[in-house]
């Protein structure tokens, strides 16, 4: 049986590992992927770490966990300890060899699976022996994801202001039509053509929604929108339906039924590979240099 007690601080570490995974990730499985141990190991240290402690730590939420309010305490005061005890030995073991290792890798729901496949293989080809943990989240997730250590890197459009970010170069928004609809002949459509048409938009919280509503605010009107979903491929599905019109940028492959349209004027966004504040180790480094020079297999200009 695992013994553990505070009079041995080197054996409260993996406690304190686990228990850190766990409340950054809100599930056990999550965690012990993260830290590559079974599942029951990590369950078995914060078990030992809250009978030590005589305190609950964590709750079950839904399919996750949640923290108690002493969790949150011990939390917010460990967190830190963690990363900076995990810049400490990375730092040190990526001197012993940089071409191995593991890199955790975001990017936007708007940015296709076909151009990371691309970007991956090419990778894999030069530093086979580095794993890439991939996740493809909502902008504002990638970043709260870098900022506590979870991600070390992400492209993000657009790239938030208060993390170090490398510019990669810019996307262009297009206009999505239904291939029967009367713009899908156009060359070109100003926003202000759009006034009369109802939208399928992402929910507000996103970034491409803030485009859509501030240029159409700047147009003189209020985009209508009737159908609000985060699915790229499902907005592509409703417009290919005739529901409505889109602002996207253009697909890695043409969607049948569906026509892209440019918009006149400056209808760009801006593209970067976003990090977090701590050391990268080598493979962190070499992954990001790779990103940084194969930029175009991810459909951005420069």
């Amino acid at each position: 049986m695992d013994d553990y007690s505070f009079d041995r601080p080197e054996s409260v570490a993996p406690l304190l590992a686990a228990f850190d995974a766990v409340a950054a990730e809100g599930h056990v499985t999550r965690a012990a992927a993260r830290l590559d141990v079974p599942q029951s190991s990590v369950s078995r240290r914060v078990h030992s770490l809250e009978r030590i402690l005589g305190l609950a730590l964590i709750q079950p939420v839904g399919r996750g966990v949640g923290l108690t309010a002493s969790g949150r305490e011990l939390f917010n005061r460990t967190h830190h300890v963690m990363r900076e005890l995990d810049d400490a030995v990375a730092a040190v073991r990526s001197d012993a060899d940089p071409d191995s290792g593991v890199v955790g890798f975001g990017f936007p729901l708007t940015l296709g699976s076909r151009s990371v496949a691309a970007l991956l293989t090419d990778f894999h080809a030069v530093a086979p022996r580095v794993r890439v943990r991939l996740v493809q989240a909502h902008g504002e997730a990638l970043a709260d994801m870098i900022r506590d250590g979870r991600l070390d890197l992400a492209v993000m459009i657009p790239p938030p202001d208060d993390l170090d970010v490398t510019v990669l170069g810019s996307q262009q928004i297009f206009v999505h039509v239904a291939a029967t609809h009367p713009f899908a002949s156009r060359r070109a459509l100003a926003v202000e053509d759009l006034a009369d048409e109802a939208f399928v938009a992402s929910p507000p919280s996103f970034q491409l929604r803030t485009l859509l509503d501030t240029w159409c605010a700047e147009a003189g009107f209020v985009p209508r929108v009737p159908f609000e979903i985060s699915e790229i491929d499902t907005i592509e599905a409703l417009v290919r339906a005739g529901l409505g019109i889109a602002l996207l940028p253009k697909p890695e492959v043409a969607v049948a039924g569906v026509t892209t349209v440019p918009l006149t004027g400056d209808r760009t966004r801006s593209v970067g590979l976003a990090t977090g504040r701590r050391r990268p180790t080598a493979p962190v480094a070499h992954f990001h240099r790779h990103v940084t020079r194969h930029a175009n297999q991810l459909i951005v200009r420069p």
